[in-house]
């Protein structure tokens, strides 16, 4: 069957050359079909090291130290990821309570469903305190008092950003001595600083998430569908051992849409195609956004806004310096668009979002290049740079990749995208 793929857009037609990303080969049509058969992949996580448990018991030392600076009593902890970075466990956070709290000093404690307490014990990293309620009792009288027992029954105690409320009102009405405040103060500067292992983690991830959207680029033809991308990216990941964590595919005008259409998208010879995919190993993320065309030349237009892009986020990417604000990230990429005649601002066609988000143990967390943010570049620091174009009505162009910053500057995650026709390095 003639079935023209993504191909290299210097050369069309049957003996074009197909891009893997990895490298360039010719192919008829026959051969690109044997070439979809070879693609087979296997898991890429076997060498991995976990987090260990003496990081997770560094986590809880530097959060207890932060806790006695400020005058904070303990940290509570709701089911989510701030739970599983100081404690290793995951827990799905359902109406029943299970909290961890962290004391200013002395050990962490459990409470939890008294039919939940073998499992706790089965899946505990640290920590050996476990208070746990029966269904018919307050599960929050069970907080107070484990509360109590660490020294705390007043005062400051703060609360994970992601804790539910009913977790909170139930504390507060059972605790009326206890002041409840964020525990941000907290939580932030410990996971914002990603360790060697952490970022270990990030780079396997991002490594397979390279080779997922190769093999989803590879599977696209004329008529599909953004699901066939989408799938094919879903099964690379799993089969190279990573959690599939998202993989969007926008064509032609739907491309125009940072996250994308709810319109029905089949793909043409020339359209703009927009991907966007990550993964997790051992819950720790990948981002990466690549915009090709598909099965044709670029035109002039299409040409001219990706090297637009790619010159924004290489400004970006300059302007990551140790001591300076992430907010210069942002300036630094959108003065770039806006010198070509975008925006200003987040008017379209432009950049209708910040330059970059922060990323670790969630996709999205704290550290984003934001106009504003002046928080100061560390070492340890991970985010994004993707400073999207968006031209309602005709395409958009995204090229995301994260950094991760070094004690001599910054360093890519991933490599940029080399050229309009080439989405990785070979």
């Amino acid at each position: 069957m003639n079935r023209r793929k993504f191909v290299n857009t210097t050369t069309i037609g049957a003996g074009a050359a197909f891009i893997t990303g990895l490298n360039a080969c010719a192919n008829t049509p026959e051969k690109s079909d044997q070439k979809m058969t070879d693609q087979r992949v296997t898991s890429m996580v076997e060498s991995i090291a976990p987090i260990s448990v003496d990081e997770i018991q560094s986590r809880i030392r530097k959060a207890q130290q932060l806790m006695q600076d400020q005058k904070i009593g303990a940290l509570l902890l709701d089911a989510g990821t701030s739970l599983k970075y100081f404690t290793g466990l995951s827990w799905w956070p359902s109406e029943r309570p299970m909290v961890t709290i962290i004391p200013a000093n002395g050990e962490i404690s459990y409470v939890c469903p008294a039919f939940e307490e073998p499992r706790v014990k089965e899946i505990m990293k640290v920590g050996s305190k476990i208070y746990s309620w029966e269904e018919d009792e307050n599960p929050y009288a069970q907080v107070v008092l484990a509360l109590k027992d660490a020294g705390v029954s007043a005062g400051k105690v703060g609360i994970e950003e992601r804790t539910r409320f009913f977790i909170f009102n139930g504390i507060e009405k059972a605790g009326p001595n206890l002041e409840l405040v964020s525990g941000d103060s907290i939580t932030i500067p410990c996971r914002i600083i990603k360790s060697a292992s952490e970022i270990a983690l990030m780079q396997k991830a991002t490594e397979i998430t390279i080779r997922a959207i190769q093999i989803g680029l590879s599977s696209l033809e004329v008529g599909s569908n953004p699901s066939v991308f989408s799938n094919a990216v879903a099964k690379a990941h799993a089969d190279m051992g990573a959690y599939h964590e998202f993989a969007l595919a926008n064509f032609a005008e739907a491309s125009a849409f940072p996250h994308g259409s709810t319109q029905p998208q089949t793909l043409k010879e020339g359209d703009v195609v927009l991907v966007d995919c990550g993964c997790a190993v051992e819950g720790y993320q990948s981002d990466i956004s690549r915009t090709i065309v598909f099965g044709a030349a670029p035109t002039k237009r299409q040409q001219e806004i990706w090297d637009l892009e790619k010159k924004a986020q290489a400004a970006g990417f300059a302007a990551a310096q140790l001591g300076k604000p992430l907010g210069n990230i942002d300036a630094a990429a959108r003065k770039v668009l806006t010198d070509a005649g975008f925006g200003p601002g987040y008017k379209l066609p432009g950049l209708p979002h910040r330059t970059g988000h922060g990323i670790g143990m969630d996709g999205h967390e704290w550290g984003n290049a934001l106009k504003g943010n002046e928080r100061l570049l560390e070492p340890g620091m991970c985010f994004s740079i993707e400073p999207n174009i968006s031209i309602v009505g005709e395409f958009g162009v995204r090229l995301e990749d994260c950094v991760h910053m070094t004690s001599e500057g910054p360093e890519w995650f991933s490599q940029p995208s080399p050229s309009i026709d080439k989405p990785f390095l070979e």
